[in-house]
């Protein structure tokens, strides 16, 4: 299946490069590239996209306000938003997944991540740039997790060892790696986690590990 991509960027040179990039994987097809916020969310609302790729300073609009058009609380069928920034500040990054948008990239993060967090976005999951992940989630305030409650269904030794590399910010393949099992078993054990704290992506469970404790 392709995923089709917006692009949103006021520089003209980025939006050509990630063009470049993301139109040569087999399985990407950028269907707009635009100069500013209003009209990212013109061509959005017009042509649905499965991810939207925005730029956070942009005129008219800036990213974060075309991500709570498109994807924030209370939107009717929201949308999948990654946000790409060179500016690499908490408030950008709070502001970015609280309007709702399930990836936060720089744009120094280089081709494969970014083509990794499209991705993910299209699959429902989220990332954050590794160089961001343990302060923003270290730091969260105020998560979507309630830790009032303790678990129905307690995560099992294996799924804390999953818990503990997402918050660190750890991608799929890594955690793989790390905990010497395949892909897809990391996989079928992120669903079970998700289910268990009743969040909806790998940005939740890192704020449930850190609120909680599980690590520190």
């Amino acid at each position: 299946m392709t995923i089709r991509v917006l692009i949103a960027d006021d520089q003209e040179l980025v939006r050509t490069g990630f063009q470049m990039i993301l139109d040569a994987q087999p399985d990407l097809e950028v269907v707009a590239a635009v100069a500013d916020g209003a009209a990212a969310v013109e061509q959005a609302r017009r042509l649905r996209p499965d991810v939207c790729l925005l730029d956070i300073r942009m005129p008219r609009l800036d990213g974060l306000e075309v991500t709570r058009v498109l994807a924030g609380p209370g939107v009717e069928r929201p949308m999948r938003v990654v946000i790409v920034t060179t500016f690499d500040m908490d408030e950008y990054v709070y502001g970015a997944l609280r309007a709702g948008a399930c990836g936060f990239l720089l744009k120094d993060s280089g081709p494969t991540l970014l083509i990794e967090a499209i991705r993910a976005a299209a699959a429902g999951d989220a990332l954050v740039s590794p160089s961001v992940t343990v302060r923003l989630l270290a730091h969260l305030s105020n998560p979507r997790v309630n830790m009032g409650r303790p678990l129905v269904d307690p995560l099992t030794d294996r799924e804390l060892d999953v818990v503990r590399h997402v918050a660190r910010g750890r991608t799929n393949q890594e955690v793989a790696a790390e905990l010497f099992v395949s892909l897809s078993t990391v996989k079928t054990h992120l669903g079970s986690i998700q289910t268990k704290l009743g969040v909806r992506n790998r940005v939740e469970i890192a704020a449930w590990a850190w609120e909680s404790g599980v690590v520190g």
